[in-house]
């Protein structure tokens, strides 16, 4: 599902809120979105430019991890497969025919 406001109005709403021409409540009016989302493109702007956002994960980060995670699904199914083969080869190898 795309996002719903594309990044290039993201980054321009961020530059606006940057210039502190008008409140953040103001601007977030204007531009159609709430005052915490228009919040929250600014801290991510932060963190993805390294200025002081706290512990917030840049944009590539947050990429990264989910690309990790999907991996080590993968990786986690894949083993409980192996497992189970194992033990049921070692079964049948124990069983007499």
């Amino acid at each position: 599902m795309p996002s719903p406001h594309p990044p290039e109005f993201r980054r321009r709403a961020v530059e606006l809120a940057r210039q502190g021409d008008k409140p953040l409540a103001q601007l977030a009016k204007d531009l159609g979105v709430s005052r915490s989302c228009l919040q929250n493109w600014i801290s991510q702007a932060a963190a993805d430019d390294n200025r002081d956002a706290g512990d917030r994960l840049t944009s590539a980060e947050k990429k990264e991890l989910t690309e990790l995670r999907r991996r080590n699904k993968q990786l986690e199914m894949e083993n409980d497969i192996l497992k189970r083969a194992a033990a049921y080869f070692a079964r049948e190898s124990v069983l007499p025919k």
